[in-house]
């Protein structure tokens, strides 16, 4: 399969892939993202998409990358499909309107396809900007951010749409600080802090290495000692950390052979947000 950079310190990846960025504001998402799109020129080092540099072969960079902007930039002097035609003539893209009709339609714009854009709400100018992205079929798909702020509906029909491309071959770049949604969608992770990047793996190995199974209880009566290393107590709950299912039943075991009542019981999963505020704490998550 083809590959492509984001810079020389992220690694290549294969094609066929969703990826997240997530860091604190002003950690360096956004510049990066401009830097791929060529709208900003990067200091040092090199970005290449699909194995084209987007400095020295920009034409050819450009035409592998669909860009969705947090801004919320649009043309009101032209209608949803006119802005699409338009942007398809950007590429040198003629009778698209088969094409442009199905991202409509999957987008749900369909019905307001020939309303003027600045008659939109923020939501619909938002579904918009990703038709945009998407109108000359780019490989390589980056959004910025694409569901801060917007409704629930919006939200799911973006991901359903993204889901289909991304099975269909498209590889999908995306920023967010939602790390629910980055878990859920996406299996490599890129965490960047003050411009660098200090966590690059896939969530799977992530979630192993930082975060793990929780335990959390309410019971009558003491906690054994020899249970307390890693555990926490909130509101009456106990936080008991574990690795594999097979522990649950010697921990619950040793708390009934202490005398302990247990009024209630949960077990939690790995937490991608507990990986995020380690790593931003100061620790190393890089791939070996």
């Amino acid at each position: 399969m083809a590959s492509r950079h984001w810079t020389e310190s992220i690694s290549r990846c294969n094609r066929v892939s969703s990826s997240v960025c997530s860091g604190p504001n002003g950690a360096g998402k956004t510049t990066l993202i401009s830097a791929l799109a060529g709208l900003v020129r990067p200091d040092a080092g090199r970005l290449r998409v699909m194995d084209h540099d987007v400095q020295q072969d920009y034409r050819a960079a450009r035409r592998q990358l669909g860009v969705v902007p947090q801004e919320l930039v649009f043309d009101p002097f032209f209608s949803v499909r006119e802005s699409l035609q338009i942007q398809s003539g950007y590429f040198g893209i003629a009778d698209n309107d088969a094409w442009i009709d199905e991202i409509l339609e999957n987008l749900g714009l369909a019905s307001k396809a020939d309303a003027n854009m600045r008659m939109l709400s923020g939501g619909m100018k938002r579904r918009v900007l990703v038709a945009q992205a998407l109108v000359h079929r780019p490989p390589v798909i980056v959004l910025d951010e694409p569901t801060a702020g917007v409704d629930v509906e919006l939200r799911q029909t973006l991901w359903a749409f993204i889901r289909r491309l991304n099975e269909a071959g498209h590889t999908i770049v995306l920023t967010t600080h939602y790390l629910e949604e980055a878990e859920m969608l996406c299996n490599r992770i890129a965490m960047l802090k003050a411009g660098r990047i200090v966590a690059l793996d896939t969530t799977h190995n992530l979630l192993r290495r930082f975060s793990s199974h929780t335990l959390r209880l309410r019971a009558e009566g003491s906690v054994p000692a020899g249970l307390l290393q890693g555990a926490t107590e909130s509101g009456g709950w106990w936080s008991l950390p574990f690795d594999a299912f097979d522990e649950v039943e010697g921990i619950l075991t040793r708390l009934r052979g202490a005398g302990c009542r247990i009024n209630d019981l949960e077990i939690g999963k790995p937490d991608l947000e507990e990986v995020f505020v380690r790593v931003m704490q100061g620790s190393s998550a890089r791939p070996d």
